[in-house]
């Protein structure tokens, strides 16, 4: 069944499909619709599910820890401030090896206040070790919902997940979404069951203190769950393809084979960037994009032989880490520090921004004419 739905009621359809057992709430702009939607799914029946009305982001993301550690699958979604105020809990998730599933809608940080889209919330989480994501479209927020279940779940991996969309580009923008048949659904994600939880007649310590002698290998143990989750975002992603017709990787190539340039972009900007690459290529410009979806597990790999036609890469950020580049280009500098590829990184949309296709070709443009510094801040204003 198809239905045009914006990015938050995909998400919460998601949710829904995926039949979580725990919801809980609180409103913030331009999040809000997902939990409202899922309440009246809850209250309508739809879903057979405990929806939690909580005081503070802070206390919702508790609730998801404390009811996923009896062993129900959780949700809750966020965005900007709401996800600052969860930093603390974010960490506690991750280390107690919680896969709760949590949908963050990417808004700019305050001060100025804004109510738009800009990666610095999520960016801000990125050592907290949470699986983290990051979507181009509606359907693909659908479909990520879903196979971050699968996936956070995996035994191999056990850790939370945050999935990223733009404010209003996508959140609040309608677009046609194939919602899958529920047997579909069943025979792809499983009931969750972990083995280790909260169970009066099998019990466990959880949260104690740990010393020196343990805490170290503890977070070993999640180094290799984030590399583990490479494998098991791959073996999802193929699965996901032979039951509904979709297959998803930790990165999207798009003419990037022959490609002599390549832009490296994330989220809404990656479709931009493919429409602004075919217009180029009618050119004569032959140019390709690479999108990134993951940002943690970061797709090492995958980037290395995806750039390796490249002649020149350039990397979109809509996020900034202050004193040093965009964070996407910091991540693919480090990726290549063995190859003399020229890199270049671009901060673009910052705070909800537009980026057209014009200022995609600008960015191409200024790749070819070499300039002098690696990097160059897309349409800014006369700040003096």
């Amino acid at each position: 069944m198809k239905k045009v739905l914006t990015g938050n009621f995909a998400a919460a359809y998601g949710a829904t499909a995926a039949k979580v057992n725990v919801i809980s709430a609180y409103p913030i702009t331009p999040q809000t619709t997902i939990v409202e939607i899922l309440s009246e799914i809850v209250a309508d029946g739809e879903l057979n599910a405990e929806f939690v009305k909580v005081e503070s982001e802070h206390s919702a993301l508790a609730c998801c820890i404390g009811a996923q550690a009896t062993g129900a699958r959780t949700f809750t979604a966020t965005s900007s401030q709401g996800l600052a105020l969860m930093h603390e809990l974010i960490h506690w998730a991750a280390r107690a090896r919680l896969p709760i599933i949590m949908v963050n809608v990417n808004r700019a940080m305050a001060p100025g206040w804004s109510i738009w889209a800009d990666a610095t919330d999520s960016i801000s989480q990125r050592d907290t070790g949470w699986i983290q994501m990051y979507c181009e479209n509606n359907q693909e927020v659908f479909d990520t919902v879903l196979m971050s279940y699968k996936i956070s779940e995996s035994e191999s991996v056990m850790l939370p997940a945050l999935i990223n969309l733009d404010a209003f580009f996508l959140s609040h923008t309608s677009q046609v979404v194939d919602l899958y048949n529920e047997a579909r659904i069943d025979q792809f994600l499983s009931k969750y069951d972990p083995k280790i939880k909260l169970d009066v007649d099998d019990p466990h310590a959880f949260g104690a203190l740990t010393s020196p002698e343990h805490y170290y290998e503890f977070s070993y143990k999640m180094h290799e769950a984030q590399i583990n989750a490479i494998r098991v975002i791959k073996e999802v992603g193929q699965e996901f393809g032979k039951i509904f017709g979709r297959t998803y990787d930790l990165t999207e190539s798009y003419r990037c084979d022959d490609a002599e340039l390549i832009l490296v972009s994330y989220g809404t900007i990656a479709g931009t960037a493919k429409e602004a690459v075919d217009q180029m290529r009618n050119s004569g410009i032959v140019v390709g994009v690479l999108k990134i979806r993951y940002f943690r597990p970061f797709p090492t790999e995958d980037v290395i032989k995806a750039l390796h036609p490249a002649k020149k890469v350039g990397v979109i950020d809509r996020a900034v880490s202050y004193g040093q580049s965009g964070p996407f280009f910091n991540e693919i500098r480090s990726t290549l520090y063995h190859e003399s590829t020229p890199l270049y990184g671009f901060i673009a949309g910052l705070g909800g921004r537009d980026v057209s296709t014009h200022d995609i070709e600008n960015m191409v443009d200024i790749m070819q004419n070499d300039p002098a510094q690696d990097l160059i801040w897309i349409g800014v204003k006369n700040v003096d």
